[in-house]
């Protein structure tokens, strides 16, 4: 049955005062008398107010038939249940598991705790179940008092911040590992230990650069022209007046985005060194768009220095040509080409569709 908290009698099992023999017996059963409509009284209310929580309560006998269920309109509980036992309610893994729990609660007399699963419609909810033993007056055994909450945006939660951990855990080695490459390219390339601590600092701080915009975007990744800002426009003189971005803006995805950050910090130190961005006047062209290539779409990256010092033909083993070469565009399973102009060089990148998604609308050219 289902118990009205608003019932003008309910039978609570609480001790009451035994009789006392002498002068001051009809006060002190007065008394008692007293006390035990206070705890009938305090009773009902605490009925009435868990009625207002999602807190659902039970009793079963000692053959685990329920006797009484109350707030149970929003659990996995029936107002029907009395009589009934878990197989006639619950499915047969979830019934067989909650009866043994049970059944263990009346043979050792000790409270237990267990959650709860069941099927509704096509989610799955979650209960918190606590079991203890039901006595008689006399103390003995009659059954088992029980409380059911449901947890399942608890639930959720926990399995929303395991997926969290497990993303940050493969990201965070995916991150070692790039920091371990760079190591290596650079002290291959480097030819005394400052040289490399200034190649290797400053290669780190890209890596953080463009990891703080690919956080600050809940994990997504970065759009394209923040990491333009904020890889190239710290070693341009003049600021973006000297370095222009147009086409097709995009988010990358954060593999991507580290990659990219990373040519556009080699780029940039490059041409702030050497290049377009070392003299007056000197510019630098970055575009991305669209283009089809073997039926598969891309991004086309484009870094294109001009007025700047003359380029020589060979290639400087300082400059990053192997990240940029070779790290970048294989780590984003894409393709790179390196040329070098008289004004000042060229660098393209192809990143296919599965590294990035449109911001704004691109015209594809084939």
């Amino acid at each position: 049955m289902a118990i009205d908290p608003d019932a003008s009698a309910f039978d609570v099992k609480m001790p009451l005062a035994q009789p006392l023999g002498g002068s001051e017996d009809i006060f002190r059963s007065s008394a008692a008398d007293e006390g035990s409509e206070r705890r009938k009284m305090v009773a009902l209310k605490a009925l009435k107010a868990l009625a207002g929580t999602e807190l659902a309560l039970f009793a079963q006998d000692r053959d685990l038939r329920y006797t009484w269920v109350f707030n149970a309109d929003e659990s996995w509980l029936p107002s029907d249940a009395e009589g009934r036992q878990d197989a006639d309610i619950l499915s047969g893994v979830a019934a067989e598991r909650a009866t043994v729990l049970k059944r263990e609660v009346l043979r050792t007399q000790r409270p237990a705790r267990f959650e709860l699963s069941t099927i509704s419609g096509s989610s799955t909810r979650w209960f918190d179940i606590r079991v203890d033993v039901d006595r008689d007056n006399d103390g003995t055994v009659s059954g088992i008092l029980g409380t059911s909450i449901e947890i399942t945006d608890q639930k959720r939660r926990e399995e929303t911040l395991k997926t969290l951990l497990r993303e940050l855990s493969h990201r965070s080695k995916n991150l070692l590992a790039i920091i371990q490459s760079l190591a290596s390219q650079t002290a291959r390339h480097s030819i005394t230990v400052p040289e490399f601590l200034v190649r290797f600092r400053g290669r780190i701080q890209s890596l953080a650069y463009s990891q703080d915009i690919v956080t600050d975007a809940d994990w997504r990744g970065a759009d394209l022209m923040s990491l333009v800002r904020t890889q190239v426009e710290r070693y341009a003189p003049d600021g973006m007046e000297q370095v222009g971005f147009a086409g097709t803006d995009v988010y990358l995805s954060p593999t991507a985005s580290l990659h990219v950050g990373l040519a556009l910090h080699e780029l940039a130190v490059n041409a702030a060194s050497y290049g377009s961005l070392s003299v007056p006047g000197g510019r630098v062209s970055i575009s991305a768009g669209l283009v089809e290539k073997d039926s598969e779409v891309y991004l086309q990256l484009t870094w294109l220095e001009t007025a700047g010092p003359r380029v020589k033909g060979e290639r400087d083993s300082r400059f990053g040509t192997s990240t940029l070469e070779r790290i970048v565009p294989n780590s984003v399973g894409g393709e790179a080409r390196l040329d070098y102009h008289a004004d000042g060089i060229r660098y393209t990148l192809l990143i296919p569709d599965s590294q990035f998604e449109s911001i704004s609308g691109g015209t594809l050219h084939g």
